[in-house]
């Protein structure tokens, strides 16, 4: 018997006819493959099924983000306009940090006051030209590594934490190739500064008969001199505490000390000064003032490094 199937029907309720129903169903079996296709694409596409990013390209992004960094960095360091009373202020401050870490600091200006009456005692007994041989060869690349160490304590203070020896050492070795750098500098200016004195003295002699010989000779000689000694004092005034604070090459820091200098006379006169009566201080007290007066002053240096230059472009050192 045969028996007559019922015509297929819409959702509404139309009829379907033969063809329509062989395009539907070609429709369903054509969606029926495309279906997993598209959800494989869809697990791939995923984040959480996100393939890995090979080391390598992670690590280049990282270099050019840093490079792209550093040159959006100004090549000199912006400086802020200081009053001329702002060194009061930082000797202030380096005079809290002394009081602060007394032991620290003590241990320290024993050190200098060593080095300074070895010196002395070099001086007196092999003359000037030992005595600058002696210095270049090994002081003034000791005095900016001391220097760093003081200038941790201060950086510690001023982050809460409890100044250590260990990190005055941690700091001062990180730092050392860049410490090194100015202490070339600083050899090429004395050496500079020392054969322009034997300039001077070949050029005007003193003649004991004739007094208006020795004031030209101190005129002139104290001339030559004030000039290596404002440039040593402008590469050095803020150069050393950036980069014992900051991932900053020498050469950078030198001239944003060199450029803040010159922006801030005034203020930077007053310092000078400050430093001088010190010195002076120090050597009047047969440089035993120096286990006080070269830490005070190491942290007052700080200090003004901090309110002067404006390096946060640059990364802090940890």
């Amino acid at each position: 018997m045969h028996r007559e199937t019922s015509p297929r029907r819409d959702t509404d309720g139309t009829v379907i006819t033969d063809g329509a129903a062989a395009g539907m169903d070609a429709d369903v079996e054509a969606g029926a493959l495309v279906a997993p296709d598209i959800a494989m694409r869809g697990k791939a596409d995923s984040p959480h099924h996100a393939h890995p990013q090979p080391a390598a390209d992670v690590d280049g992004d990282a270099h050019a983000y840093r490079d792209a960094d550093a040159a959006a960095r100004p090549f000199v360091v912006p400086c802020a306009t200081l009053p001329a009373s702002a060194p009061l202020r930082w000797l202030a401050a380096g005079w809290r940090d002394l009081r602060r870490a007394p032991g620290l600091s003590l241990m320290f200006g024993g050190v200098i006051v060593l080095m300074s009456l070895g010196i002395s005692w070099l001086a007196w007994t092999l003359g000037r030209f030992a005595l600058l041989a002696t210095l270049l060869s090994g002081f003034v690349f000791v005095a900016p590594l001391l220097c760093v160490g003081l200038y941790c304590v201060s950086r510690g203070l001023e982050r809460g934490r409890t100044p250590r020896l260990r990190d005055s050492f941690v700091l001062a070795r990180r730092v050392a190739g860049q410490a090194g750098v100015f202490a070339l500098v600083q050899g090429v200016i004395v050496l500079l500064w020392s054969r322009a004195g034997m300039m001077v003295g070949a050029f005007f002699p003193v003649d004991g008969s004739n007094a208006s010989t020795l004031w030209e000779f101190l005129v002139i000689g104290s001339a030559v001199g004030s000039l290596f000694a404002a440039l040593t004092f402008a590469v050095s005034a803020f150069s050393l505490p950036m980069i014992a604070d900051r991932d900053v090459d020498m050469i950078t820091a030198g001239i944003s000390s060199m450029h803040a200098v010159l922006r801030n006379k005034p203020a930077m006169l007053v310092w000078a000064g400050a430093i001088v009566l010190s010195t002076a201080v120090g050597f009047a007290t047969a440089c035993l003032g120096f286990a006080v007066l070269m830490p005070w002053l190491a942290y007052a240096a700080w200090h003004g490094y901090r309110e002067t230059l404006q390096a946060d472009a640059w990364p802090a050192l940890d």
